[in-house]
């Protein structure tokens, strides 16, 4: 954990919020914990669906302050990406 705040906040933000299984796991939790009774089986799927779907619309929002970020990444990880930049 150390090691994660040796990156800017950028940076920190960009990896804290791009780990999607944790993510999506955290939204599960949240909603099964909010009703912790279904009527039936098919009310517990349905509740789930809605939450992966409403979980998978920020998984298309684009990244804030990209150039920012790709030049500390750069700056930390220069011949990890030097074949993948132009």
């Amino acid at each position: 954990m150390a090691t994660f705040f040796n990156y800017p906040e950028a940076v920190r933000r960009l990896i804290y919020t791009t780990n999607p299984i944790e993510s999506l796991n955290s939204r599960v939790r949240k909603t099964v914990k909010v009703k912790s009774v279904f009527p039936t089986e098919i009310a517990l799927f349905k509740a789930l669906y809605l939450a992966v779907a409403e979980a998978e619309k920020r998984w298309t929002m684009r990244t804030r302050n990209w150039q920012e970020i790709m030049a500390q990444l750069s700056t930390f990880f220069q011949e990890r990406l030097k074949d993948y930049l132009c």
